[in-house]
């Protein structure tokens, strides 16, 4: 099986990085020579990692096809590329859907929309895939856990989460830096937030055919410190605006 990426940013880097370390079964991977500095270390650092010539080699020799431009350029390139009805072609691309997809791609090749996020690197994290398909399930499943979606419609509540993963790293630089300031080495203090929220999300695993309010309920104690957390988190509307956040990622995703 050969794998072709059109685009070569980060997603491409942590989803290219992430099949390298699997046990995904393939001969090649040939990235686009968009961003040379990331195609150069990824074929540095992986044997099997080609550079192609262009976009159209991708499209011409490739099994499965990974779409991971930004929307505006898909919408430019994908249209003039000549794929095979043979082929899986898998796009990131947020705000094309699927319709679209098949009008700029033209042949009746498998196409599916995925949500991979920059853990895939490390073979870990949810990678929800629109409409359900056995093998792209299960290739995806060796890189994470894959979610399949029923209808587009419900996928692009999921676009819009995965659009607030940048805030919480946002999150853990400012309590880190909170840390700093008041006298903490920055390495103990990062490695301190991020174990502890790593722990926080295992736990939350764990916990999940729960409610999660039933975390929230029981991480507090009466006049404690995360009750009081909680309680001026809320005053200062800090979980409104983040749904608002929500919203107003989901009617930029609706617009197309």
């Amino acid at each position: 099986m050969k794998l072709g990426f059109i685009g070569t940013g980060k997603i491409t880097s942590s989803v290219v990085t992430g099949i390298c370390g699997s046990k995904i079964s393939f001969k090649k991977i040939l990235v686009s020579p968009r961003n040379k500095n990331v195609a150069r270390k990824l074929k540095k650092q992986f044997k099997k990692v080609s550079i192609a010539k262009n976009n159209q080699e991708i499209a011409s020799s490739c099994n499965w096809v990974f779409l991971a431009v930004i929307p505006p350029v898909g919408k430019k390139i994908i249209k003039n590329l000549k794929f095979r009805s043979s082929q899986t072609i898998v796009s990131f691309i947020s705000t094309m859907t699927l319709p679209q997809l098949k009008k700029a791609i033209k042949v009746k090749a498998k196409i599916v929309r995925a949500i991979p996020l920059p853990p895939i690197s490390l073979r870990k994290g949810p990678v929800p895939i629109f409409p359900p398909n056995k093998k792209v399930r299960n290739f995806f499943n060796k890189l994470g856990t894959t979610v399949e979606i029923g209808n587009e419609k419900l996928s692009k509540n999921f676009w819009a989460t995965s659009g607030m993963y940048a805030s919480f790293y946002e999150l853990l630089s400012i309590m880190s830096n909170w840390l700093v300031k008041r006298g903490i080495k920055r390495d103990k203090a990062q490695k301190y937030v991020t174990s502890l929220f790593v722990a926080l999300s295992e736990d939350a695993v764990a916990n999940s055919k729960k409610d999660l309010k039933y975390l929230v309920k029981e991480s507090q104690t009466p006049k404690g410190l995360n009750e009081q957390s909680v309680k001026e988190l809320r005053k200062a509307r800090f979980y409104i605006s983040l749904e608002k956040t929500l919203n107003s990622i989901l009617k930029r995703i609706n617009k197309v």
